[in-house]
């Protein structure tokens, strides 16, 4: 199903919205670089403790449902001139404008909710061509390749 992505709206977390979350946040394809979501406790712990308290934790929105999430991580005393972005967005989305969208609109409110980041960083996996492309479309630029930095689900 085609859906126009100006339709796509960014707004705070509720706890109401758990059954929409699991929908792709227990999904192995959406959640590749994070853990995946097993059961609806954890994800309610995981919107009540980490989502709803962040500042820079939004839903993609669009027709009532929660099919994505943008995260806007600030650094601390030294490293606050800085903040780390990441999004997901439910597989029946992808291709459709969406992550696109919603990453375009928390860019927007970034100087807003962080007057003292002066920089915006995302760590990619180096074979997720598409999320690569969505930074790209909204300005982000290509700065290097971090070898054997982390471990993603044990590699």
């Amino acid at each position: 199903m085609e859906i126009d992505s100006s339709t796509t709206i960014l707004r705070p977390f509720k706890l109401s919205d758990v059954d929409d979350f699991m929908i792709w946040a227990s999904d192995d394809q959406v959640m590749r670089p994070w853990n995946t979501f097993t059961s609806k406790e954890e994800a309610l712990t995981y919107i009540k403790d980490v989502c709803i308290p962040t500042l820079g934790a939004r839903s993609i929105y669009i027709l009532d449902r929660w099919i994505g999430i943008v995260l806007i991580y600030p650094g601390s005393d030294d490293d606050r001139c800085r903040a780390d972005i990441r999004y997901a967005v439910a597989v029946e989305f992808w291709g459709q404008g969406m992550a696109t969208k919603a990453v375009k609109i928390a860019l927007s409110e970034v100087s807003k909710d962080f007057p003292e980041v002066v920089r915006l960083q995302a760590y990619v996996d180096v074979q997720n061509k598409a999320y690569q492309r969505v930074l790209e479309k909204v300005g982000f630029l290509h700065e290097g390749l971090l070898r054997k930095y982390c471990y993603l689900k044990g590699q």
